[in-house]
């Protein structure tokens, strides 16, 4: 018999509840972001690191509170391989196109490095 939310015990409900909102507080970081860096290469930075952690916070609730409720939550075991794996490499190649395609970037360039 599966238990309610409700029936969880206060202290997993709490770390559930901490692991949503971090998970929340990164994908908006990413969100916003995406939103305020001035060029491509910057906006590759929301999606690929903050964004990628906040779905791995709600994905990490969602698997405890099935551990807890006696399932094997494998479903968010695969999303979270799936995603961990293809956000580095989509942003990888993403950024590949973009320098082959010569896209402009406002970054300045290191102190160290001559300017071409």
């Amino acid at each position: 018999m599966e238990m309610s939310f409700n029936e969880v015990h206060w202290v997993v409900q709490a770390l559930i509840a901490a692991l949503l909102v971090i998970g929340g507080v990164f994908a908006l970081v990413g969100a916003i972001g995406m939103l305020r860096f001035p060029d491509f290469f910057m906006r590759l930075h929301g999606p690929t690191k903050a964004t990628t952690l906040g779905v791995g916070g709600v994905l990490l609730a969602s698997l405890l509170l099935h551990w807890v409720q006696g399932q094997h939550g494998l479903h968010e075991l695969l999303i979270t391989l799936f995603l961990f794996v293809t956000a580095p490499v989509s942003a990888n190649l993403l950024a590949k196109a973009a320098l082959h395609l010569r896209v402009p970037s406002t970054a300045k360039a290191p102190a160290d490095q001559p300017k071409p």
